[in-house]
């Protein structure tokens, strides 16, 4: 199973692992059939091969959550020291491009909430760059972020990041937004509103990234990190949604709409 961060040991507490040089390696195509977070590809990579893997210990630690888990012990137990170890490292030689960083729950982790003007200049930028990238044969935050980080870092590190954060926070903000406007509009905007709380969510997963461009991005006017706005506003306890003719600004522990307007009406304070 490929997970990030992966790694394998030879029960004296050293480690081997790909660090982003051989990632890097891996993303170009110099080092084939190598999976940078394969417990068989590490072992082989580093001269354990075939019979030779299984004098290794096998350990994942996902450092989005602070989670270490252990897949094999297959020689002496060194699971503390490289526990210790994972939670010492500096992930930026695993990962040079990636900021690990408190996932925040806009719901449960701010716990005053007020929609201020500035706010309604982000939602209007927010509105303007979904409008932008939708324009590009119609896709979406998701889309840009999944295959921006997917094509600068590989599959393994894109899904840990995705993963970590939808199982964090996903399903309750999603709960939330949904319960708090259900009663307002139809079933058959309930794609719509789906998508524009899951783009916020997909927005998260994409600052942690630092990449040189973005997919899909090539009218929109932001400079820097398009989708910052969405998390802008996400840090200040404040998620959008969007059923195809409004926009809401949802915050609080009940997720409740503090405002809501038309495309037409952004920039003005309800």
């Amino acid at each position: 199973m490929c997970k990030f961060f992966s790694l394998v040991s030879d029960g004296n507490g050293k480690p081997y692992y790909f660090d982003w040089p051989l990632r890097q390696k891996v993303l170009s195509g110099e080092l084939k059939d190598y999976e940078p977070d394969s417990h068989t590809s590490i072992a082989d990579y580093f001269g354990f091969k075939k019979e030779k893997e299984d004098e290794l210990n096998k350990y994942e630690y996902n450092p989005f959550l602070k989670k270490f888990e252990v897949d094999q012990i297959n020689t002496k137990d060194d699971s503390a020291k490289i526990e210790k170890f994972c939670k010492q490292l500096d992930f930026k030689k695993i990962i040079e491009p990636v900021t690990i960083k408190k996932i925040i729950h806009p719901f449960q982790d701010i716990e005053s909430v007020k929609v201020m003007d500035e706010d309604i200049a982000l939602l209007k930028e927010a509105n303007s760059v979904w409008n932008s990238v939708r324009d590009s044969v119609g896709n979406s935050v998701g889309n840009s972020v999944r295959n921006s980080v997917w094509n600068s870092v590989g599959n393994s590190v894109r899904n840990s990041v995705g993963n970590s954060v939808c199982d964090s926070v996903w399903n309750s903000v999603w709960n939330s937004v949904w319960n708090s406007v259900c009663d307002s509009v139809r079933n058959s905007v309930w794609n719509s509103v789906w998508n524009s709380v899951r783009d916020s969510v997909w927005a998260q997963i994409g600052s942690m990234f630092a990449l040189p461009q973005w997919k899909y991005c090539e009218k929109v006017t932001v400079k820097g990190y398009p989708f910052q706005a969405y998390v802008n506003l996400w840090n200040k306890g404040l998620v959008p949604s969007f059923d195809g003719k409004v926009w809401r600004l949802h915050g609080g522990k009940d997720a409740k709409v503090l405002w809501e307007g038309t495309v037409a009406q952004l920039g003005k304070k309800g």
